[in-house]
């Protein structure tokens, strides 16, 4: 692996102002109100490699897929491709084009106006890769790398099921010859049978071009089949990040620990297991320290007050939490 990664991440914040109109703010007497969608977030993705963000929906993993292509400016930090500053990188045709991103609804993501070859033959027309009968030809070829036929471009995107859409969508992100792709939730939008089909095809592709991939997803099976690391995000923060065999077989954040509690296993059946209790604080206005406290049966008075820094967890080489009790041997782990 190259000593630069693909991607990084360095303390990459997003907030989104939900403020009612100045009017009912004067007369109520509040200030404005910022929601939070990330904050603080810092991980990098080596070439070649999968990290798959997951975590329960509003953590703040959509917002960092989009983050990550520049489809949002960050509040704060900096998101970096290839050494440059994403809004240096899209600045340039040349760069701009090695970075696309795959998107959850294959049923909402395709124009339904444009016929398939339209739409996979987009970004070679917007980069000036290809025009003509070249274009054609590339269409045809994207189309069948993908699983389907050359003939389907004749066709549009409501005369295809929706593991086939996807497919499409694959098709147009892979047409400017990415290095960098975004997959926000591929699969979810998709049958089980089909999400096989959909992952396999990706990781087949990933080994045949060299991708490297930032995976979103709230679906541990899948991101376990398919990531070399996964981060774990609760309310807009990185809380655990770690090689995806060691996370699933020995996770050491109490938030992890919860989510792989409420994986069925039919080797545990009859095992008595203990559900996170409590409700998702709101990111409008987390609780002070660890956002986690309020539902963490590990927490203390130092984590209802200070906030802990992702660290290298103790004795799990490689593997980073942000805890006070793993800190501080306080979670039970061998």
């Amino acid at each position: 692996m190259p000593d630069a990664p693909v991607f990084e991440a360095r303390d990459l914040s997003r907030g989104f102002d939900v403020s009612r109109p100045a009017l009912q703010r004067l007369i109520a007497r509040e200030g404005r109100r910022t929601l939070r969608a990330v904050d603080g977030v810092s991980f990098a993705i080596p070439r070649g490699t999968t990290l798959s963000l997951v975590g329960e929906s509003g953590c703040g993993k959509s917002t960092v897929a989009r983050l990550a292509v520049g489809l949002y400016a960050p509040s704060g930090g900096r998101a970096i491709f290839e050494g440059a500053d994403i809004a240096e990188a899209r600045r340039s045709a040349a760069q701009r084009r090695r970075m696309g991103m795959i998107f959850q609804d294959p049923y909402a993501s395709l124009n339904p106006r444009w016929r398939v070859a339209d739409i996979v033959g987009e970004p070679l027309r917007a980069f000036g890769l290809a025009s003509g009968a070249a274009l054609a030809e590339r269409v045809g070829g994207l189309l069948r790398q993908v699983g389907l036929s050359p003939a389907d471009g004749a066709r549009f995107p409501h005369e295809f099921s929706g593991g086939q859409r996807q497919r499409i969508s694959i098709a147009r992100a892979l047409s400017s010859r990415p290095d960098f792709l975004v997959l926000d939730e591929p699969t979810s939008a998709l049958d089980v049978s089909v999400q096989a089909q959909i992952l396999n095809l990706m990781m087949a592709l990933q080994r045949e071009l060299g991708l490297t991939y930032l995976f979103i997803s709230h679906n541990l099976a899948v991101v376990r089949q398919v990531s070399d690391r996964v981060g774990v995000m609760y309310l807009g923060r990185i809380v655990e990040d770690a090689p995806a065999e060691t996370l699933f077989t020995a996770p050491r954040h109490p938030y992890t620990r919860a989510l792989m509690e409420a994986v069925p296993d039919l080797d545990m059946a009859g095992r008595t297991r203990q559900p996170v209790g409590g409700e998702v604080p709101s990111p409008i206005d987390p609780p002070p320290g660890c956002t986690f406290h309020p539902r963490c049966p590990l927490a203390n008075a130092r984590c209802r007050a200070e906030r802990p820094a992702l660290i290298v967890a103790r004795g799990t080489p490689g593997t980073l939490v942000a805890c006070h009790a793993v800190e501080e041997g306080r979670d039970g782990a061998a």
